[in-house]
């Protein structure tokens, strides 16, 4: 790229990947979204003199393509945001008919540094907590961008309102409204702050699931811990009623899965495996991504559809194990 400045726009593509990511709500449109960022930005490039940063100039390449794709009127989500929490029952049990409605996991490997500065590799990372991405999908799309311009990224009010093609002002106006608006969401679709789960935590849940003790199990999680499993629409609310779920039929052919631990949005997920009677071994069910507050967990997503997510990290679609 024959440009005025020596930068290669390819060292910003992991920040632009996280940015595109908590505005679309899945990894794979922000892949997308940053892939014709770059597209642009290559055509583009006699057109950049230098005036800005190539970092602010990629910026206002991504939030246009950003807004391109989210003119209309669909937005991502998870089943706590389109209705109320259904009884533990197998009969609740419907997929949502839309198959590009949910907000998906990402491998932090795409959108956190390698290295840096702790503090600021923390801060990514709570950025692109489920909770927190999902509650964004909720604010139209420019107040969006501002609050995660401004508040996420720390970006000056100016540097974003250049991003945005738009005025201090508007952008400060945007921002105030986005930070209302969160702030009104129910309590059940409103981020709370979290905190890291710490490894006896996480070896425990492990050892509780994978015997499947839901005694033990229940005892890790906050009593009003919330369960959702897209791309079904239902989700369960409390511990007793998500320990009432989980020895109903269909969720009782979990017994004996295999966790693999993987790192997505910012915490230590994990791969499912369920058994596989009839071939041997174990084959994927669903990629477990759940949150951390008060000591306990406090909600546990299970996404059932592997076919695109196992590979997006890496996962084998089978695993032989001589437990």
């Amino acid at each position: 790229m024959a440009t005025a400045t020596t930068e290669d726009p390819e060292a910003y593509r992991r920040e632009l990947t996280g940015y595109c990511y908590r505005m679309l709500g899945s990894a794979f449109e922000a892949d997308d979204a940053v892939q014709e960022t770059m597209l642009r930005a290559w055509k583009g490039a006699e057109g950049f003199e230098g005036r800005s940063s190539m970092r602010s100039w990629l910026y206002r390449i991504a939030t246009n393509v950003c807004l391109d794709a989210l003119r209309g009127e669909k937005r991502r989500a998870l089943p706590m945001d389109l209705g109320p929490a259904s009884l533990p029952a197998e009969s609740h049990l419907r997929p949502w008919p839309a198959e590009d409605l949910w907000v998906t996991p990402i491998p932090d490997a795409r959108v956190v540094p390698e290295s840096g500065d702790p503090a600021e590799i923390a801060a990514v990372r709570d950025s692109v907590r489920l909770a927190f991405v999902t509650a964004l999908q909720h604010l139209p799309p420019r107040q969006r961008a501002a609050l995660i311009l401004c508040d996420v990224l720390r970006m000056p009010a100016a540097d974003s309102a250049a991003i945005l093609e738009s005025t201090v002002a508007s952008v400060n106006s945007a921002l105030q409204r986005a930070r209302t608006a969160l702030s009104a969401l129910p309590e059940h679709q409103r981020p709370v702050e979290v905190e890291p789960a710490n490894a006896e935590l996480l070896a425990s849940y492990v050892d509780a699931f994978q015997r499947y003790d839901i005694k033990a199990l229940v005892t890790l999680l906050r009593a009003d811990a919330l369960q959702t499993m897209p791309p079904f629409e239902m989700w369960i609310s409390g511990a007793q009623d998500i320990a009432t779920w989980m020895v109903q039929p269909g969720p009782m052919a979990c017994a004996g899965s295999l966790l693999v631990p993987v790192k997505s949005n910012g915490v230590t997920g994990w791969a499912q495996y369920k058994p596989d009677p009839e071939h041997g071994g174990f084959i994927p069910w669903g990629l477990q991504v759940h949150e951390v507050s008060g000591g306990k967990f406090s909600r546990l997503t299970y996404f059932l559809e592997t076919e695109r997510l196992f590979p997006l990290f890496g996962l084998r679609d089978r695993i032989f194990d001589d437990r």
